[in-house]
């Protein structure tokens, strides 16, 4: 199988992506595969791959050489989910957040540029006055990792890994990052300026940095 797009979002066939398949906000750099069709597609031509929360982790742990050479090749994976089982370089497994007050999910962005710019972290932490549905835990980080989001004690919520392979994984312990809009609040923001990273960071690894 083979595609001439840029960005690969894998296709978990859940009930929650029923939505997604036909959204319009897929465009012309990106597509859709079903997850259990990764290890038979032609990826010479993928850029950057959209891991999400319910992807079969099992199925990828078989094939963690293919994610690893993915990364060597300079290119990009997003990962958003609770990582329970080992397939992703450098990445540790999700630990929930022991909860006494439902103020212990408040968010901090520390970088208030790139994929949050302009993203309210009240807007993040409550949905409807409920708090938690941005995230409930994180993962611990690698060395030399940039943490984007935290919840209290500085317990990181979505970071960024440019040292373990030769590409760029961006790892959030929480809902899928791509699907954020629709919401009527600044948390509409996230999904077009993650994508407007992913293109940067495309560019940087491709001009041999990886600082974007």
């Amino acid at each position: 199988m083979t595609t001439n797009k840029e960005i690969l979002i894998l296709d978990p066939g859940n009930a929650f992506g029923l939505e997604r398949r036909t959204n319009p906000f897929i465009n012309d750099s990106m597509t859709m595969l079903d997850q259990y069709d990764l290890a038979k597609t032609d990826l010479s031509s993928i850029q950057a791959l959209i891991i999400p929360e319910f992807v079969d982790q099992r199925f990828l742990a078989k094939h963690k050489g293919l994610i690893k050479q993915f990364l060597n090749d300079q290119k990009v994976i997003i990962f958003c989910g609770h990582l329970y089982i080992d397939w992703l370089p450098g990445a540790s497994h999700f630990i929930p957040k022991t909860i006494n007050h439902y103020t212990d999910y408040a968010l901090t962005i520390l970088k208030d540029q790139g994929i949050f710019a302009g993203v309210n972290p009240d807007d993040m932490t409550y949905n409807k006055g409920v708090s938690g549905f941005f995230a409930r835990g994180h993962h611990p980080i690698p060395a030399d990792a940039e943490v984007l989001v935290t919840l209290p004690n500085n317990e990181p919520v979505t970071y960024i890994d440019r040292k373990t392979t030769k590409g760029t994984i961006l790892v959030h312990a929480g809902k899928d990052l791509i699907w954020y809009y629709k919401q009527n609040k600044t948390t509409d923001r996230i999904s077009e300026q993650l994508l407007q990273w992913i293109h940067l960071e495309i560019q940087a690894l491709h001009q041999g940095s990886k600082n974007a």
